[in-house]
């Protein structure tokens, strides 16, 4: 309810999720200088329904949801206070897309979003070996 009363049920003033999430203050910053990132860090923001998502990303860590496994995963190698912000970032595209295209949430569950997550890593390392000139084998 709190992020309702402060964006509003219009999603019109927003032209993508991207711009959304931008002006949420979730979007990670660009500052490069001659192709050399130099810092990606978010812009500080006072934005109510920012603080709602970041609320709602930090209770996620016990919870047994896909979005629950991604914000565990990106704790664990990121640090809690980065995890928290890509998660509300995703939580605020996922609300942009909910309000925009008026459909409801469906949850995967976190067995899923591990089996996808697992698929993803295999083919990386797939794709990693071929390039070296291996052959990936699966172990019995």
């Amino acid at each position: 309810m709190k992020i309702l009363s402060e964006i509003g049920t219009d999603m019109s003033q927003w032209p993508n999720a991207k711009a959304f999430a931008s002006w949420l203050g979730l979007s990670p910053g660009n500052k490069i200088s001659g192709g050399k990132i130099l810092s990606s860090k978010t812009k500080p923001s006072d934005n109510q329904a920012a603080r709602a998502l970041r609320m709602a990303a930090a209770s996620l860590y016990h919870s047994k949801t896909a979005i629950g496994a991604f914000f565990r995963r990106l704790r664990a190698r990121l640090g809690a206070p980065k995890a928290i912000t890509a998660t509300a970032h995703k939580l605020a595209r996922i609300l942009y897309r909910m309000l925009t295209d008026s459909i409801n949430y469906r949850e995967v569950g976190e067995n899923y979003y591990e089996q996808q997550y697992q698929k993803r890593v295999v083919a990386n390392l797939e794709k990693r070996a071929k390039e070296f000139g291996y052959q990936l084998v699966l172990a019995q």
